[in-house]
């Protein structure tokens, strides 16, 4: 099983703490290592199979909360569709790019860390907005935004970064939540309440 590097400083203070214990008072050590195998559990990171048709893949595991038009006037400027993906503790973290792309913008926001499965809760809670430009389109927006469980988003690349579709890009740590702009004219292939996959379900197909 692969591990998101994130989860390696978990894994050391869990370990380290859990040895100390069993050390010091033995049984009592079952707690700390309860606690290590639950870091090891959430930062995992298996391997995906993404599909070769065409379509925007998810880039979160977790279930669909949002699935709306609206104008998206922040960085795109446009109208978009959004596919917010709930993401609990129990849920792969790791997030995916949806497309083949070009990371043009990383734009990191502080702000609080209110319930993430509310209504744009990145209008307040602490997120990362990267904007994506399509190989051969136009630019999509994913938003990694924090929750009142995750305190802290990673994003591993930078401006100038090429992504291929259902590649690693970065994860959430702790429950939290992932938005996607899509183009407004795509067709929906997910519907609220879905549970989705990273790199692997296909949330929308352009319009024909």
């Amino acid at each position: 099983m692969r591990f998101a590097p994130e989860g390696y400083p978990y894994f050391a203070f869990f370990g380290v703490l859990t040895a100390l214990v069993w050390a010091a008072w033995g049984w009592p050590a079952v707690l700390p290592g309860l606690l290590l195998a639950f870091m090891f559990y959430f930062f995992r990171d298996p391997e995906r199979h993404t599909p070769g048709e065409e379509g925007y893949i998810c880039p979160a595991d977790g279930r669909i909360i949002v699935a709306e038009n609206l104008l998206e006037d922040k960085f795109l400027n446009k109208d978009s569709m959004l596919i917010s993906i709930f993401m609990s503790p129990f849920n792969v973290h790791v997030n995916r790019a949806p497309c083949d792309c070009t990371v043009k913008q990383v734009k990191y926001t502080k702000g609080s860390f209110k319930k993430a499965w509310t209504d744009h809760a990145f209008h307040k809670n602490e997120h990362i907005s990267i904007v994506m430009e399509e190989t051969g389109g136009g630019n999509l927006l994913v938003r990694q935004v924090a929750g009142s469980i995750a305190q802290k988003a990673v994003c591993r690349k930078k401006p100038g970064d090429r992504l291929k579709k259902g590649e690693r890009f970065g994860m959430i740590k702790f429950s939290s939540r992932v938005d996607v702009y899509l183009p407004p004219d795509v067709d929906l292939l997910v519907s609220i309440g879905d549970r989705v996959r990273a790199g692997e379900t296909i949330l929308a197909k352009k319009a024909q």
